[in-house]
């Protein structure tokens, strides 16, 4: 079937389409109900099916004789370690950890909170809680004390799943202090800490509360799959909430394992034999879905990497790990391929290594700018795709689905819709756009299986925060446009479009041509508070490296760009070259931050920031160029 006949049939019958894509699991018990739609925007897919996490992870594809296969391989160039698990021996110690689990009372519904560097017990612990039938809350190792803590407290977790450090470049985080600190902030009190000591940096642990790893599993015995009802939660993602009080994402098992293993051969085109690598972090929605749970439930190989793209050594580690490994296809954030870029422009590592294996590039978390693009393209002579998601739908709402049909792209844009995904774009009059007019995205419900069917305990502000703004629609808080040809282009968060003298101006656009400038080597766009036009964009610039050019000059030539691209109507008279720009961890520029910096309004430090002292410096800048005074 041609993509078109796919995706008509996945929006006119939803119903027959899941239902088919459901024979491609394991189930206890087969659903008979493919969707209850009896109280919207509450909708639940596959309710009365029976089924586990872990065995459609493990146990199937050890029943289906490929327990001797290579599951997951670890990689990490900041300790020198590397070791590879098969499908049997991935299966003996996450069952083995699971009756540790069970021997420190944890049981079907308890919470188990992760804070975990990215080593394989990370792996391990999530595996072993859907075994036994917990829900895991993955935070990201070496996140702050308060946040962590917020996370304890809301999912009343039982236990928490640690470790002794976790390593960046250059240092090394040592999680006790963070653990000691959300420990004491928080009002729920945990049963046990589970310490994983990483060799030579153990802990002392403080008894009775806290126990090894190692430890933990002395009585621990094989422990089997528990039956799960399909809308029983796998998990808890929390994102920040913008009261405060974090989000927490829920994810339903049934439809989590069914749409999960239809997108890695439909959208990226990954089949049982092939090596995969997804490199993020599995604290975050991509670390969930394209580290651990969708290859595992195709039974591909997949690769669980403890680097950075640059500095691990150096800006080639990319290309060793896939060379190493013969990786297929790599999905990893756009600000990745900007710091090798900015590192080695002209590509002198790549032709160190061997990526004969190599046939696709996959980027996603934010907005990957067309020079980017056509960058790894001709460094790489592969596709390069741009597709889009989020935390809460936990797969691809638009994509080239490579598995299906190859389409051509369009720089700029993420592709178009994946099958089980209406997208349509909605005025502020709340009129559906025409072709290439700009609004706000949204999604006609029912969203597809796998996404969010409520928020933890939260079901008003699910309901409030999502689904009331447009009756019937799922509202994604990302703006942009659909073309004639369905691609969608993803401009920016509903709240990065700045309005210029009435003017309702994309930040991204802005952003897209600056990128092109030769020197720059990433950039960022925000609207500061201006008397006279409502807002005005400045742009943050970082350089590629060795850039002979002075600063003065490549900003007066960034600002003709925009003047000449766009028009005057962006008034935009403001490119400050900078050091660095603010990042969260994964790679999100705090573009909402450096904004209340330049206008003078309270902020609170973002807990996933990579590091505080770039806002000082940012700060410096605004001073410097007469935007803050």
């Amino acid at each position: 079937m041609s993509f078109k006949e796919i995706y008509e049939k996945s929006i006119k019958k939803p119903e027959e389409f899941w239902r088919s894509l459901a024979d491609d699991i394991f189930w206890f018990k087969k659903p008979s109900k493919i969707l209850n739609s009896t109280k919207p925007p509450f909708y639940r897919w596959y309710e009365d099916g029976v089924t586990n996490t872990c065995y459609n992870a493990l146990d199937l594809h050890i029943q289906n004789g490929l327990g001797d296969k290579i599951a997951l391989i670890y990689d990490s160039p900041i300790t020198g370690n590397k070791s590879k698990f098969t499908f049997k021996e991935l299966k003996n110690k996450v069952s083995k950890f699971a009756g540790a689990l069970k021997n420190q009372g944890i049981g079907k519904g308890d919470r188990v909170v992760i804070y975990m560097p990215m080593v394989p017990e990370a792996v391990i612990a999530m595996l072993a809680c859907g075994r036994i039938g917990a829900i895991h809350s993955v935070v990201f190792g070496g996140f702050a004390s308060n946040e962590l803590a917020s996370r304890i407290d809301d999912s009343k977790a039982k236990i928490l799943v640690t470790a002794s450090c976790g390593f960046e470049p250059g240092r090394t985080v040592e999680y006790r202090p963070l653990v000691d600190g959300a420990l004491k902030l928080a009002k729920h009190k945990l049963e046990k800490v589970i310490f994983y000591q990483r060799k030579n940096h153990e802990i002392k642990l403080n008894s009775p509360l806290e126990i090894s790893w190692n430890e933990s599993l002395q009585n621990a015995k094989d422990t089997d799959c528990v039956e799960m009802n399909s809308n029983d939660y796998a998990y808890i993602l929390y994102t920040s909430g913008t009261t405060g009080i974090p989000k927490g994402i829920v994810r339903d098992i049934g439809g989590h394992i069914v749409a999960l293993k239809w997108t890695m051969k439909n959208i990226y085109n990954i089949d049982q034999d092939d090596v995969w690598w997804s490199a993020s972090d599995i604290g975050w929605i991509v670390g969930h879905s394209y580290i651990v749970y969708a290859p595992l439930f195709k039974g591909c190989t997949t690769l669980l990497f403890e680097g950075k793209p640059v500095g691990t050594p150096d800006a080639g580690v990319f290309w060793r790990v896939i060379s190493e490994y013969k990786i297929k296809s790599l999905f990893t954030a756009p600000t990745a391929f900007r710091a090798i870029k900015k590192e080695d422009p002209d590509g002198k590592f790549f032709s160190k290594y061997d990526l004969s294996s190599f046939k696709s590039l996959f980027l996603a978390g934010e907005r990957a700018d067309p020079d980017t693009i056509k960058w790894a393209e001709n460094l790489l002579k592969v596709p390069v795709i741009d597709h889009w998601w989020q935390t809460e739908t936990s797969w691809a709402i638009s994509s080239n689905c490579t598995g299906i049909e190859m389409m051509k792209t369009k720089y700029g844009s993420a592709c178009k819709a994946v099958p089980g995904y209406d997208v349509k774009i909605i005025k502020p009059d709340q009129t559906i756009a025409k072709a290439n007019e700009m609004g706000d995205i949204v999604v006609k419900l029912p969203l597809p299986p796998g996404t969010f069917p409520t928020l933890w305990n939260a079901d008003k502000r699910y309901e409030d925060n999502y689904m009331s703004n447009y009756k019937g629609y799922y509202q994604t808080y990302d703006a942009g446009h659909i073309d004639e040809d369905g691609y969608i282009w993803i401009m920016s968060r509903t709240d990065d479009i700045i309005n210029v003298a009435g003017h309702r101006l994309s930040t991204g656009a802005i952003e897209e041509v600056l990128s092109e400038h030769k020197s720059v080597a990433e950039c960022a766009v925000i609207g500061i508070a201006d008397k006279l036009k409502g807002q005005l964009p400045i742009g943050l610039l970082t350089l590629k490296a060795g850039v002979a050019q002075d600063n003065e000059a490549i900003s007066k030539e960034c600002i003709k760009m925009i003047r000449d691209k766009i028009g005057p109507v962006a008034a935009f008279k403001s490119a400050i070259v900078v050091k660095r720009l603010p990042k969260t961890r994964s790679g999100k520029i705090l573009r909402g931050t450096v904004r209340k910096i330049a206008d003078k309004e309270d902020y609170k430090m973002p807990a996933t920031i990579d590091d505080p002292k770039i806002l000082d410096e940012i700060k410096e800048e605004l001073i410097k160029n007469n935007i803050l005074k």
